[in-house]
Protein backbone atom coordinates (compact mmCIF):
# COMPACT_ATOMS: atom_id res chain seq x y z
CA UNK A 1 0.00 0.00 0.00
CA UNK A 2 2.67 2.52 1.01
CA UNK A 3 4.74 2.51 -2.23
CA UNK A 4 1.05 2.93 -4.06
CA UNK A 5 0.12 6.00 -1.85
CA UNK A 6 3.23 7.81 -2.84
CA UNK A 7 2.93 7.18 -6.21
CA UNK A 8 -0.82 8.85 -6.09
CA UNK A 9 1.13 11.30 -4.39
CA UNK A 10 3.42 11.83 -7.45
CA UNK A 11 0.11 13.07 -9.33
CA UNK A 12 -0.06 16.08 -7.59
CA UNK A 13 3.66 16.84 -8.05
CA UNK A 14 2.95 16.16 -12.19
CA UNK A 15 -0.19 18.13 -12.03
CA UNK A 16 2.36 21.12 -10.65
CA UNK A 17 5.33 20.49 -12.25
CA UNK A 18 3.91 20.12 -16.10
CA UNK A 19 2.44 24.01 -15.83
CA UNK A 20 5.42 26.01 -15.40
CA UNK A 21 8.46 25.41 -17.78
CA UNK A 22 5.66 24.73 -20.51
CA UNK A 23 3.85 28.03 -20.47
CA UNK A 24 6.11 29.60 -23.43
CA UNK A 25 5.95 25.84 -25.27
CA UNK A 26 1.59 26.01 -24.83
CA UNK A 27 1.87 29.64 -26.04
CA UNK A 28 3.39 28.45 -29.52
CA UNK A 29 1.41 25.75 -29.29
CA UNK A 30 -1.61 27.57 -29.27
CA UNK A 31 -0.26 30.99 -30.86
CA UNK A 32 -1.64 32.85 -28.13
CA UNK A 33 0.25 35.45 -25.54
CA UNK A 34 1.98 35.08 -22.72
CA UNK A 35 -0.69 35.87 -20.48
CA UNK A 36 -3.91 33.43 -22.11
CA UNK A 37 -0.94 30.62 -21.77
CA UNK A 38 -0.57 31.32 -18.20
CA UNK A 39 -4.42 30.01 -17.79
CA UNK A 40 -2.42 26.47 -18.47
CA UNK A 41 -1.00 27.57 -14.43
CA UNK A 42 -3.94 29.07 -13.09
CA UNK A 43 -6.53 26.87 -14.22
CA UNK A 44 -5.22 23.85 -12.24
CA UNK A 45 -5.17 25.62 -9.21
CA UNK A 46 -8.19 27.26 -9.42
CA UNK A 47 -9.91 23.62 -9.30
CA UNK A 48 -7.62 22.64 -6.78
CA UNK A 49 -8.54 25.12 -4.36
CA UNK A 50 -12.14 24.29 -4.41
CA UNK A 51 -11.77 20.50 -5.14
CA UNK A 52 -9.60 19.78 -1.74
CA UNK A 53 -12.39 20.43 0.58
CA UNK A 54 -14.93 18.99 -1.70
CA UNK A 55 -12.70 15.42 -1.98
CA UNK A 56 -12.05 15.49 1.62
CA UNK A 57 -16.11 16.39 2.61
CA UNK A 58 -17.19 13.05 -0.44
CA UNK A 59 -14.35 10.71 0.85
CA UNK A 60 -15.72 10.85 4.69
CA UNK A 61 -16.03 7.38 6.16
CA UNK A 62 -16.96 4.95 3.63
CA UNK A 63 -16.67 6.60 -0.08
CA UNK A 64 -13.44 7.36 0.34
CA UNK A 65 -12.22 4.60 -2.09
CA UNK A 66 -14.47 5.48 -4.66
CA UNK A 67 -13.81 9.15 -4.62
CA UNK A 68 -10.16 9.09 -4.90
CA UNK A 69 -10.33 6.77 -7.97
CA UNK A 70 -12.79 8.91 -9.09
CA UNK A 71 -10.48 11.99 -9.03
CA UNK A 72 -7.89 10.24 -10.28
CA UNK A 73 -9.94 9.21 -13.79
CA UNK A 74 -10.71 12.92 -13.81
CA UNK A 75 -7.41 13.44 -13.95
CA UNK A 76 -6.64 11.32 -16.29
CA UNK A 77 -8.83 12.05 -18.50
CA UNK A 78 -7.78 15.91 -18.33
CA UNK A 79 -4.44 14.38 -19.56
CA UNK A 80 -5.79 12.71 -22.92
CA UNK A 81 -7.48 16.08 -23.34
CA UNK A 82 -4.18 18.09 -22.73
CA UNK A 83 -2.30 15.87 -25.03
CA UNK A 84 -5.05 15.01 -28.02
CA UNK A 85 -4.47 18.13 -31.18
CA UNK A 86 -7.55 20.07 -30.14
CA UNK A 87 -8.38 23.84 -29.06
CA UNK A 88 -7.09 25.84 -26.33
CA UNK A 89 -10.46 25.42 -24.90
CA UNK A 90 -10.44 21.58 -24.64
CA UNK A 91 -6.46 21.82 -23.32
CA UNK A 92 -7.49 24.05 -20.69
CA UNK A 93 -10.51 22.14 -19.69
CA UNK A 94 -8.20 19.16 -19.44
CA UNK A 95 -5.53 21.46 -17.30
CA UNK A 96 -8.84 22.23 -14.97
CA UNK A 97 -9.30 18.52 -14.70
CA UNK A 98 -6.03 17.73 -13.66
CA UNK A 99 -6.62 20.10 -11.11
CA UNK A 100 -8.75 17.41 -9.04
CA UNK A 101 -5.25 15.98 -8.30
CA UNK A 102 -4.46 18.90 -6.29
CA UNK A 103 -7.29 17.73 -3.98
CA UNK A 104 -6.06 14.53 -3.35
CA UNK A 105 -3.75 14.44 -0.22
CA UNK A 106 -6.01 14.43 2.68
CA UNK A 107 -7.49 10.90 1.21
CA UNK A 108 -4.20 9.64 0.95
CA UNK A 109 -3.27 10.75 4.58
CA UNK A 110 -6.42 9.99 5.94
CA UNK A 111 -5.56 6.32 4.43
CA UNK A 112 -2.54 6.11 5.71
CA UNK A 113 -3.76 6.59 9.58
CA UNK A 114 -6.70 3.91 9.21
CA UNK A 115 -5.10 1.60 7.20
CA UNK A 116 -1.27 1.22 8.76
CA UNK A 117 0.28 0.77 12.16
CA UNK A 118 0.62 4.29 14.32
CA UNK A 119 4.43 3.85 13.70
CA UNK A 120 4.34 3.07 10.03
CA UNK A 121 1.31 5.66 9.46
CA UNK A 122 3.44 8.35 10.63
CA UNK A 123 6.73 7.56 8.64
CA UNK A 124 4.14 7.37 5.48
CA UNK A 125 2.72 10.63 5.92
CA UNK A 126 5.92 12.22 6.49
CA UNK A 127 6.84 10.30 2.94
CA UNK A 128 3.58 11.63 1.32
CA UNK A 129 4.76 15.34 2.05
CA UNK A 130 7.90 14.96 1.26
CA UNK A 131 6.84 13.00 -1.82
CA UNK A 132 4.90 15.99 -3.15
CA UNK A 133 8.18 19.16 -2.89
CA UNK A 134 11.07 16.08 -4.24
CA UNK A 135 8.39 15.08 -7.24
CA UNK A 136 7.42 18.73 -8.16
CA UNK A 137 11.50 19.56 -8.12
CA UNK A 138 12.41 16.48 -10.15
CA UNK A 139 9.17 16.85 -12.77
CA UNK A 140 10.37 20.64 -13.48
CA UNK A 141 13.43 19.50 -15.10
CA UNK A 142 11.96 16.47 -16.66
CA UNK A 143 8.81 17.86 -18.23
CA UNK A 144 11.62 21.00 -19.73
CA UNK A 145 13.49 18.25 -21.36
CA UNK A 146 10.64 16.27 -22.86
CA UNK A 147 9.43 19.72 -24.24
CA UNK A 148 13.03 20.24 -25.58
CA UNK A 149 13.63 17.24 -27.31
CA UNK A 150 10.46 15.66 -28.45
CA UNK A 151 7.80 18.94 -27.94
CA UNK A 152 5.14 19.98 -25.31
CA UNK A 153 2.89 17.56 -26.45
CA UNK A 154 4.57 14.79 -25.59
CA UNK A 155 5.07 15.91 -22.01
CA UNK A 156 1.31 16.36 -21.57
CA UNK A 157 1.26 12.58 -22.69
CA UNK A 158 4.07 11.35 -20.64
CA UNK A 159 2.23 13.11 -17.35
CA UNK A 160 -0.82 11.13 -18.31
CA UNK A 161 1.13 7.96 -18.75
CA UNK A 162 2.15 8.82 -14.92
CA UNK A 163 -1.65 9.42 -13.63
CA UNK A 164 -2.98 5.88 -15.38
CA UNK A 165 -0.40 3.88 -13.89
CA UNK A 166 -1.43 5.55 -10.49
CA UNK A 167 -4.78 4.77 -11.32
CA UNK A 168 -4.49 1.17 -12.21
CA UNK A 169 -2.52 0.94 -9.48
CA UNK A 170 -4.82 2.73 -6.86
CA UNK A 171 -7.50 0.26 -8.36
CA UNK A 172 -5.56 -2.62 -7.29
CA UNK A 173 -4.26 -1.70 -3.69
CA UNK A 174 -6.62 1.06 -2.00
CA UNK A 175 -8.52 -0.53 0.60
CA UNK A 176 -12.05 0.46 1.33
CA UNK A 177 -12.62 2.60 4.37
CA UNK A 178 -14.35 2.05 7.75
CA UNK A 179 -17.91 2.28 7.71
CA UNK A 180 -18.72 5.67 9.02
CA UNK A 181 -21.91 7.83 8.80
CA UNK A 182 -21.11 10.53 6.09
CA UNK A 183 -21.48 13.76 6.94
CA UNK A 184 -23.94 16.74 5.39
CA UNK A 185 -22.15 18.11 2.12
CA UNK A 186 -22.14 21.74 1.61
CA UNK A 187 -23.36 21.87 -1.84
CA UNK A 188 -24.50 25.61 -1.78
CA UNK A 189 -20.84 26.35 -0.46
CA UNK A 190 -18.95 24.46 -3.02
CA UNK A 191 -20.79 26.60 -5.85
CA UNK A 192 -20.77 30.04 -3.86
CA UNK A 193 -17.01 29.22 -3.73
CA UNK A 194 -16.23 27.90 -7.23
CA UNK A 195 -17.97 30.64 -8.79
CA UNK A 196 -16.54 33.49 -6.87
CA UNK A 197 -13.09 32.13 -7.16
CA UNK A 198 -13.25 31.89 -11.13
CA UNK A 199 -15.09 35.35 -11.13
CA UNK A 200 -12.40 36.80 -9.43
CA UNK A 201 -9.09 35.18 -11.88
CA UNK A 202 -11.22 35.58 -14.83
CA UNK A 203 -11.74 39.50 -13.68
CA UNK A 204 -7.83 39.48 -12.59
CA UNK A 205 -6.29 38.05 -15.77
CA UNK A 206 -8.74 39.79 -18.74
CA UNK A 207 -9.49 43.15 -17.22
CA UNK A 208 -6.33 44.57 -19.32
CA UNK A 209 -7.58 42.59 -22.80
CA UNK A 210 -11.34 44.20 -21.79
CA UNK A 211 -10.37 47.53 -20.03
CA UNK A 212 -10.78 47.90 -16.35
CA UNK A 213 -13.52 49.94 -16.41
CA UNK A 214 -15.39 48.60 -19.42
CA UNK A 215 -18.89 46.29 -18.02
CA UNK A 216 -17.75 43.15 -18.19
CA UNK A 217 -14.98 43.51 -15.90
CA UNK A 218 -17.40 45.83 -13.23
CA UNK A 219 -20.03 43.12 -13.56
CA UNK A 220 -17.77 40.22 -13.27
CA UNK A 221 -15.52 41.98 -10.30
CA UNK A 222 -18.76 42.78 -8.57
CA UNK A 223 -20.83 39.71 -8.98
CA UNK A 224 -17.50 37.99 -7.80
CA UNK A 225 -17.39 39.61 -4.67
CA UNK A 226 -20.79 39.55 -3.89
CA UNK A 227 -21.01 35.35 -4.61
CA UNK A 228 -17.40 35.06 -2.29
CA UNK A 229 -19.32 37.38 0.48
CA UNK A 230 -22.35 34.79 0.12
CA UNK A 231 -20.30 32.06 0.51
CA UNK A 232 -18.33 33.62 3.93
CA UNK A 233 -22.01 34.14 5.22
CA UNK A 234 -23.19 31.07 4.26
CA UNK A 235 -20.29 29.57 6.05
CA UNK A 236 -20.46 31.14 9.32
CA UNK A 237 -24.19 29.78 9.53
CA UNK A 238 -24.26 26.49 8.26
CA UNK A 239 -23.90 23.22 10.91
CA UNK A 240 -21.49 21.66 9.09
CA UNK A 241 -20.15 23.76 6.11
CA UNK A 242 -17.55 23.15 3.16
CA UNK A 243 -14.77 25.52 5.04
CA UNK A 244 -15.29 26.60 8.53
CA UNK A 245 -14.54 29.84 8.78
CA UNK A 246 -15.09 30.12 12.59
CA UNK A 247 -11.58 28.38 12.82
CA UNK A 248 -9.88 31.60 11.46
CA UNK A 249 -11.40 33.12 14.41
CA UNK A 250 -8.40 34.95 16.61
CA UNK A 251 -5.38 36.62 16.23
CA UNK A 252 -3.01 33.38 16.15
CA UNK A 253 -4.81 31.33 13.06
CA UNK A 254 -6.00 34.42 11.11
CA UNK A 255 -2.34 35.88 11.29
CA UNK A 256 -1.18 32.08 9.99
CA UNK A 257 -4.43 31.74 7.23
CA UNK A 258 -3.15 35.22 6.44
CA UNK A 259 0.25 34.62 6.37
CA UNK A 260 0.03 31.16 3.88
CA UNK A 261 -2.55 33.19 1.68
CA UNK A 262 0.00 36.20 1.04
CA UNK A 263 3.11 34.82 0.85
CA UNK A 264 1.31 32.00 -2.12
CA UNK A 265 0.42 34.43 -4.48
CA UNK A 266 3.94 35.82 -4.31
CA UNK A 267 5.03 32.00 -4.73
CA UNK A 268 3.55 31.87 -7.99
CA UNK A 269 4.07 35.67 -8.76
CA UNK A 270 7.59 34.07 -8.95
CA UNK A 271 7.25 30.32 -10.56
CA UNK A 272 4.92 31.64 -12.98
CA UNK A 273 7.65 34.46 -14.07
CA UNK A 274 10.99 32.89 -14.19
CA UNK A 275 10.82 30.28 -16.86
CA UNK A 276 8.74 32.94 -19.12
CA UNK A 277 12.19 35.38 -18.34
CA UNK A 278 14.58 32.71 -18.98
CA UNK A 279 12.67 31.11 -22.27
CA UNK A 280 12.45 34.85 -23.64
CA UNK A 281 14.32 35.08 -26.61
CA UNK A 282 17.80 36.98 -26.01
CA UNK A 283 17.08 39.69 -28.84
CA UNK A 284 14.04 41.12 -26.35
CA UNK A 285 17.03 42.64 -24.54
CA UNK A 286 16.30 41.04 -21.08
CA UNK A 287 15.74 37.73 -22.05
CA UNK A 288 18.22 34.23 -22.21
CA UNK A 289 16.56 32.39 -24.79
CA UNK A 290 17.04 29.39 -22.47
CA UNK A 291 15.52 26.14 -23.89
CA UNK A 292 12.84 24.49 -21.61
CA UNK A 293 15.01 22.08 -19.99
CA UNK A 294 17.22 24.94 -18.62
CA UNK A 295 14.24 27.00 -17.42
CA UNK A 296 12.92 23.82 -15.14
CA UNK A 297 16.19 23.25 -13.73
CA UNK A 298 16.14 26.83 -12.99
CA UNK A 299 13.32 25.56 -10.50
CA UNK A 300 14.54 22.63 -9.10
CA UNK A 301 16.52 24.63 -6.68
CA UNK A 302 13.14 25.44 -5.18
CA UNK A 303 12.22 21.99 -4.61
CA UNK A 304 15.59 21.39 -3.18
CA UNK A 305 15.66 24.11 -0.74
CA UNK A 306 12.26 23.80 0.49
CA UNK A 307 13.03 20.37 1.48
CA UNK A 308 16.03 21.61 3.56
CA UNK A 309 13.67 24.23 5.28
CA UNK A 310 11.57 21.72 7.05
CA UNK A 311 14.34 20.51 9.51
CA UNK A 312 15.88 24.04 9.29
CA UNK A 313 12.43 25.70 10.42
CA UNK A 314 12.15 23.09 13.01
CA UNK A 315 15.11 23.76 14.93
CA UNK A 316 14.87 27.39 14.93
CA UNK A 317 11.33 27.07 16.27
CA UNK A 318 13.08 24.96 19.20
CA UNK A 319 14.78 28.42 20.00
CA UNK A 320 12.14 31.28 18.79
CA UNK A 321 8.60 31.32 19.01
CA UNK A 322 6.67 30.28 16.09
CA UNK A 323 5.54 33.56 14.69
CA UNK A 324 9.42 34.29 14.82
CA UNK A 325 9.89 31.65 12.37
CA UNK A 326 7.10 32.84 9.93
CA UNK A 327 8.60 36.28 9.80
CA UNK A 328 11.88 34.89 8.90
CA UNK A 329 10.32 32.69 6.31
CA UNK A 330 8.42 35.74 4.77
CA UNK A 331 11.13 38.02 4.68
CA UNK A 332 13.37 35.52 3.00
CA UNK A 333 10.69 35.42 0.33
CA UNK A 334 10.76 38.86 0.45
CA UNK A 335 14.60 39.06 -0.13
CA UNK A 336 14.25 36.69 -3.16
CA UNK A 337 11.56 38.62 -4.82
CA UNK A 338 13.48 42.17 -4.31
CA UNK A 339 17.00 40.19 -6.02
CA UNK A 340 14.66 39.29 -8.90
CA UNK A 341 13.18 43.45 -9.47
CA UNK A 342 16.08 44.58 -9.05
CA UNK A 343 18.90 42.23 -10.75
CA UNK A 344 18.15 39.74 -13.26
CA UNK A 345 21.25 39.91 -15.97
CA UNK A 346 22.81 36.44 -15.33
CA UNK A 347 20.82 32.99 -15.10
CA UNK A 348 23.02 32.51 -11.72
CA UNK A 349 20.95 35.05 -9.63
CA UNK A 350 17.66 32.83 -11.13
CA UNK A 351 19.12 29.93 -9.56
CA UNK A 352 19.57 32.09 -6.20
CA UNK A 353 15.97 33.50 -6.47
CA UNK A 354 14.28 29.80 -6.69
CA UNK A 355 16.71 28.80 -3.54
CA UNK A 356 16.46 31.94 -1.21
CA UNK A 357 12.43 31.58 -2.22
CA UNK A 358 12.01 27.42 -1.84
CA UNK A 359 14.04 27.98 1.68
CA UNK A 360 11.33 31.45 2.69
CA UNK A 361 7.96 29.28 1.55
CA UNK A 362 8.53 26.14 3.27
CA UNK A 363 9.46 28.18 6.33
CA UNK A 364 6.73 30.54 6.01
CA UNK A 365 4.40 27.08 5.52
CA UNK A 366 5.90 24.75 7.98
CA UNK A 367 5.71 27.52 10.81
CA UNK A 368 2.00 28.34 9.87
CA UNK A 369 0.91 24.89 10.61
CA UNK A 370 2.02 25.01 13.79
CA UNK A 371 0.71 28.54 14.40
CA UNK A 372 -2.36 27.54 13.42
CA UNK A 373 -2.62 24.10 15.01
CA UNK A 374 -1.75 25.80 18.57
CA UNK A 375 -4.45 27.83 18.35
CA UNK A 376 -7.87 25.02 17.82
CA UNK A 377 -8.63 22.48 20.13
CA UNK A 378 -7.23 19.03 18.43
CA UNK A 379 -10.55 17.49 17.12
CA UNK A 380 -10.68 20.83 14.87
CA UNK A 381 -7.09 20.15 13.42
CA UNK A 382 -8.16 18.92 10.26
CA UNK A 383 -10.25 21.09 9.37
CA UNK A 384 -8.44 24.30 10.66
CA UNK A 385 -5.85 22.52 8.30
CA UNK A 386 -8.02 22.07 5.41
CA UNK A 387 -8.85 25.85 5.32
CA UNK A 388 -4.76 26.75 5.48
CA UNK A 389 -4.40 24.48 2.49
CA UNK A 390 -7.36 25.93 0.56
CA UNK A 391 -5.96 29.39 1.35
CA UNK A 392 -2.71 27.79 -0.08
CA UNK A 393 -4.18 27.21 -3.75
CA UNK A 394 -6.43 30.08 -3.82
CA UNK A 395 -3.28 32.04 -3.50
CA UNK A 396 -1.44 30.00 -6.17
CA UNK A 397 -4.30 30.39 -8.21
CA UNK A 398 -4.25 34.69 -7.45
CA UNK A 399 -0.30 34.63 -7.99
CA UNK A 400 -0.71 33.24 -11.22
CA UNK A 401 -3.57 35.14 -12.78
CA UNK A 402 -1.64 38.31 -11.20
CA UNK A 403 1.65 37.39 -13.32
CA UNK A 404 -0.87 37.05 -16.39
CA UNK A 405 -2.06 40.38 -15.96
CA UNK A 406 1.02 42.55 -15.43
CA UNK A 407 2.57 40.65 -18.57
CA UNK A 408 -0.34 41.51 -20.02
CA UNK A 409 -0.28 45.42 -19.08
CA UNK A 410 3.06 45.23 -20.11
CA UNK A 411 3.08 43.74 -24.17
CA UNK A 412 2.57 46.91 -26.31
CA UNK A 413 -0.42 46.92 -29.02
CA UNK A 414 0.00 44.31 -31.57
CA UNK A 415 3.18 43.11 -29.64
CA UNK A 416 4.11 39.43 -28.90
CA UNK A 417 6.42 39.52 -25.58
CA UNK A 418 6.11 42.34 -22.60
CA UNK A 419 8.56 44.83 -22.03
CA UNK A 420 11.44 43.84 -19.58
CA UNK A 421 10.07 46.16 -16.44
CA UNK A 422 6.98 43.50 -16.11
CA UNK A 423 9.53 41.32 -13.69
CA UNK A 424 9.99 44.20 -12.02
CA UNK A 425 7.01 45.03 -11.48
CA UNK A 426 6.61 41.21 -10.39
CA UNK A 427 9.20 41.06 -8.50
CA UNK A 428 8.06 44.39 -6.56
CA UNK A 429 4.46 43.30 -6.03
CA UNK A 430 6.11 39.83 -4.30
CA UNK A 431 8.02 41.33 -2.25
CA UNK A 432 5.66 43.88 -0.62
CA UNK A 433 3.49 41.17 -0.28
CA UNK A 434 5.82 39.17 1.75
CA UNK A 435 6.97 42.37 3.64
CA UNK A 436 2.87 42.63 4.38
CA UNK A 437 2.37 39.33 5.69
CA UNK A 438 5.62 39.83 7.93
CA UNK A 439 4.05 42.60 9.37
CA UNK A 440 0.58 41.01 9.77
CA UNK A 441 1.89 38.09 11.72
CA UNK A 442 4.20 40.13 13.93
CA UNK A 443 1.86 42.53 15.07
CA UNK A 444 -1.54 40.24 14.96
CA UNK A 445 -0.17 37.26 16.48
CA UNK A 446 2.45 38.91 18.94
CA UNK A 447 -0.44 40.73 20.69
CA UNK A 448 -2.45 37.24 20.93
CA UNK A 449 -3.37 35.89 24.36
CA UNK A 450 -1.64 32.54 25.26
CA UNK A 451 -3.57 29.79 24.29
CA UNK A 452 -4.55 27.54 27.74
CA UNK A 453 -2.95 24.20 27.60
CA UNK A 454 -6.14 22.07 26.57
CA UNK A 455 -6.00 24.05 23.43
CA UNK A 456 -2.89 23.58 21.96
CA UNK A 457 -1.53 20.26 20.69
CA UNK A 458 1.20 18.03 22.66
CA UNK A 459 4.78 16.99 20.88
CA UNK A 460 7.18 15.49 22.78
CA UNK A 461 5.97 16.56 25.97
CA UNK A 462 5.91 19.87 25.50
CA UNK A 463 2.73 22.68 24.45
CA UNK A 464 3.55 24.20 21.21
CA UNK A 465 4.45 28.10 22.15
CA UNK A 466 2.57 30.26 20.12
Amino acid sequence: MVPVLVLVATVVAVTSSVGAPLIPAVADLYDVPLHVAQWSLTMPLLVGAVATPVLGRLGDGSHRRAVALTALTLVVLGGVLTALPLTLGWFLAGRGLQGFGLGLMPLLIATAREALPPDRSRRTIAALSITVVSGVGLGYPIAGAITTYAGATAAFWTATAVCAGALAAAALVLPPASAAPPRRFDLPGALLLGAGLAGALVTLSEGEGWGWTSGRVLLLGSAALVLLAAWAALALRTRAPLIDLRLARGRLPASGHASVLLVSLANYLMLGSVPILAQTPADSGYGFGASGLVAGLLLLPFSLAGMLAGPLSRRLGERVRPRVVLVVGALLMAAAQGLFAAYRSELWVLLVVTAVAGLGVSTVFAAAAGLVVSAVPPRETGSAMALNQVLRYAGFAVGSASTATVLAVATPAGGELPAGVAYTVIGVIGSATCVLAALVVWFLAGRSPAQPPSVAPRASGDTVRA
